[in-house]
Order: C-alpha cells, then structure tokens, then sequence
C-alpha cells in the first residue's frame, strides 16, 4: 500500500488524530482476525456486529492505529491510539482516491504508466476481474480484488494492495442502488470501464431494471475522452450506453451484431461444455483461435469483454488469446466443476444467481448431460421485488423443457420454482422439495448413482454453495458443515 503517516490519514479523512502522528501503517483491514504488526484496524459498524468492539483485539494482533468513528479505550481506560471519523467507510474511500491519486502520480514522475480498469454488470464480474488479471499480470504486476471484493468497502481493500510498483489496477463494481457505481468510479478514475450486462437481479432494490441500467452505465459516463468504454453490443440495455459515455467505445459481440470491434466468431462449446470461438480484435490481424477451460457457453461474453479490455491496455492480440485458452477458474462456486471418485460430477455454481444467469447454467447442465441423468439442485434467487414469483415461475417451466431428469428446489423461497415445474411437467418423485439444505444432502446423499450429473445454483444468501461442497467432498473427504459455516463467515458480500 501506499505510505501515509496517521496525521496524512486524519488530514484526507477529516479525522480527528489520537495517536502518534508519524505512525505509519503497512497494511489496512476490517477484520480483527487479519490485523498483523503495523496494521490500520478500520472500525466499520456492521449488520451483525460492531467493529468498534474487536479494536482491542486487533491491537493484540499488532495493528498500531485504528479508524473509528468514536474513542476506544483499552480495559485500564487508555484510548487506543486512533483517526476519529465522522462515518468509517466513507474514509476508506478518500484514502483510496488519494491513494490511487498518489500511485499515478508517482509512476507518471517515473515516466511509467498506470492503468486503472473498472467491470460491471449484473453477472459475470468476478470471472472476467479474474480472466483480465490473469492477461494483465503477465505484462506488468497487477492488483485485482480478492474473490468478489466490489462495494464501498471491497473496492478500498482491493485499492490498499497497490502501490507505486503496480503497472494495471482491476477494479470490481457492484452496487444496489443508483449512484453507488459512480461513487466509485470518482473513488478510483478508471482508465478503461467494462459493462457486462443488465440483468434483472435486485431489481426490488433499484426500483426496477432500468435505474439497473442507469447504475451500470455510471461507469461508462465517469470515463475521460481518452478513456476507453467495453460494451456488451449484445445485450440492448448495455448497447444503450455508447451515446453515454465520451470515451473511446469498444463494442463486443459473440451473435455477430454490425458495428463491434470485437467479436467471437463460429462460437460454440466442446463436449465438456468448454467455449471456444475465433477471435477478432481491431488491430487488423488474423483471428485467433481461444478454446477456454471455463465452462458454459455463456462465458464467452466474459471472455471477449476481459479480451476487449486486455486490448485496450495495449496488450498484443496473440498473448491475449493464448492467455483465455490457458486460464482455468480462479474464484470458486463459478461453474465450479469436481469429479467425484465413485463417477459422479459437480458444477457448484452457486455463488450468486439472478434469472440470466440461472437460465444460462441451466441450459450449460441439459447441453453436458445428454447422455447422463441431470440434477438441477436449486435455491432461490433473492432481491427481485415484485419480479420473484415470476421469475421462479420461469425458471421452473425451463427445468422441465430442458428435460432435466431430477429437479431439487430447497427453501420456501424457491417454492413458486417447484410449483412451476409440477404444474409444467405433470411429475412424480422427479420433483422434490426440500425445506432445508441437510434434508436435500440426505436426499442426494441416498439416490446420487455413478454417471449422475449435478447442478448447485442460488442466491449466495441461500448457501447452496456449501451444500455443494457436502456432496462434492463428503465430510469423511475431509468438508463438514462445520467448515462450510467457517468458511461461509470469512466471505465478502458481492454486489450486483
């Protein structure tokens, strides 16, 4: 991270110092547990627990300064040394800006360059952060988020892990309202903006799935005139955009739409559900040929927009490709794919789910699975508003028509789903529903054969991932609930 003394923190936060003024922190965290000598213990008051409560116990991990929001005082009543701020995370992101402000302007006075890349969209921002830091890290040392670090706090966190030595910082976006995109975007001044797509996820939340639209397109709006804007030409929405944005646009397109720079051409996916396509980018060259180890064929868009912006940092058209064709899944409960011992596979995709991407990963299960019995294990998508019985609905008449042989729904949420597929497909013991996750373990756990074929898909506040991981690695393998919970407690929260 980039040196900055307590006073300099007080001074960009508007903070009040309690401290040492020439203390200089190595590393800033959020969590008690990850304090280490010379840490800034941030203490961000949280849904389910006060920061404010864990500063002592950060201070016995090493951290020697924390950022709070009122005095701390340790059992004998002395106040820990600290930044007394009016609202904690709020100050995260000024010291972020002026980091990030520092980090340019260093590598400018060293005649070096610095290039901050900003992704959005409703689904696919974690793949793509990690196909484009994988390009990017083999021209220069790279910065990207940890797992699906996206929102006021994560995009920080990510921004601390730089400092004058990072030639590319990939910047993550999520948001559930309108403006918390470009609040970010003025937190980081991104180089080249990525908008994937507009989905109708936490359209409750947003009021509707154009304030999704008018969030998204805050990226593109906040990039300069010599700024570079990826957009997805194949989702309408995200199209839209190009009239927003004075940036240099580069449009993306895997159906072939006139007016892309970049392009899949002859897209399809292997037998193993892997994508591969020719590749057309706007140096004039020959294609390329890319042929990925993600799977579904949905992922090309997350290919040619990582590609996309991967061109516009001024990578070479060849490393670019060769680069997608060699990655393997980085993050984990994205198409998350395990063979079992005994023949049976697992695609854990339950990280987080909205109606695009349910219908994508179902359509990738009944394409792998035509000459195997298919499981479709799924939970409910969250944050729809007014939209979730439809949505459920929907997906539930998709089971049946993409004859997906068994359909698992767990939790009332996901109920509409179940109904749906029993009024749609008239089926027996095909269909069950679950209340909880360990009664559908005991159900798998009892009727999974060799040869079967698996799908996890749910919200991340659903916890299907982790059932997911019970039934890929038995507890006897070495998973219990017990470290699905743990595991579960440690995650960041994304964001749409």
């Amino acid at each position: 991270m980039i040196a900055l003394t307590a006073a300099e923190i007080a001074d960009i936060t508007n903070g009040r110092l309690a401290a040492d003024p020439g203390i200089v922190p190595a590393s800033i965290v959020t969590d008690s547990r990850e304090a280490a000598a010379g840490s800034l213990y941030v203490a961000k008051p949280g849904e389910n627990a006060d920061g404010h409560a864990y500063v002592g116990a950060a201070f016995e991990r090493g951290a020697v300064l924390a950022l709070t929001e009122r005095d701390v005082s340790d059992d004998d009543g002395r106040p820990y040394p600290a930044v007394v701020v009016d609202d904690a995370v709020i100050a995260m992101g000024a010291l972020a800006a002026e980091s990030v402000r520092r980090i340019r302007a260093a590598r400018t006075a060293q005649g070096e360059p610095f290039t901050v890349i900003g992704i959005t969209g409703s689904a696919g921002k974690t793949t793509t952060k990690d196909l484009l830091a994988g390009i990017l890290s083999r021209a220069g040392a790279t910065v990207a988020p940890q797992g699906s670090y996206n929102g006021e706090v994560g995009v920080p966190l990510t921004v601390f892990g730089a400092d004058a030595g990072t030639r590319y910082l990939v910047i993550e976006m999520g948001a559930t309202g309108v403006g918390h995109i470009k609040y970010l975007a003025e937190m980081v001044q991104p180089d080249i903006g990525v908008v994937l797509c507009v989905g109708t996820a936490h359209a409750g939340e947003f009021g509707g799935v154009e304030n999704i639209a008018k969030a998204k397109g805050e990226l593109v709006e906040a990039l300069g005139q010599d700024g570079t804007a990826v957009i997805n030409l194949d989702d309408a929405r995200v199209a839209a955009m190009v009239s927003r944005t004075q940036a240099k646009v580069l449009g993306t397109t895997a159906t072939g739409i006139s007016g892309s720079q970049v392009e899949a051409r002859n897209a399809d996916i292997d037998e193993d559900g892997h994508p591969e396509f020719e590749l057309i980018l706007p140096d004039g060259g020959v294609p390329h040929h890319v042929h990925s180890k993600l799977i579904g064929a949905h992922h090309v868009t997350n290919l040619l927009a990582a590609a996309a912006a991967a061109f516009a940092a001024g990578l070479p058209a060849a490393g670019i490709a060769d680069s997608l064709s060699e990655q393997s899944p980085a993050s984990r409960w994205r198409m998350e794919r395990t063979e079992r011992a005994d023949g049976v596979t697992i695609i854990n995709d339950a990280y987080n789910a909205n109606p695009e991407s349910m219908r994508a990963a179902l359509r990738t299960l009944a394409d792998l699975g035509q000459r195997r019995r298919t499981w479709a294990v799924l939970g409910a998508m969250l944050e729809l508003g007014e939209d979730s019985i439809r949505e459920h609905t929907i997906v539930g008449t998709q089971v049946v028509r993409l004859n997906i042989s068994r359909l698992v729904v767990v939790g009332r949420e996901a109920r509409a789903l179940y109904i749906s597929a029993i009024q749609e497909g008239s089926w027996g013991d095909e269909c069950i529903f679950a209340e909880t996750a360990d009664e559908a373990y005991e159900l798998l756990q009892a009727e999974l054969k060799p040869g079967d074929l698996v799908l996890f898909k749910s919200s991340n506040g659903v916890g299907l991932r982790h059932l997911g991981d019970r039934i890929a690695l038995p507890p006897q393998a070495g998973t219990s609930a017990n470290t699905a919970a743990a595991t579960a407690a440690n995650e960041g929260n994304e964001l749409l």
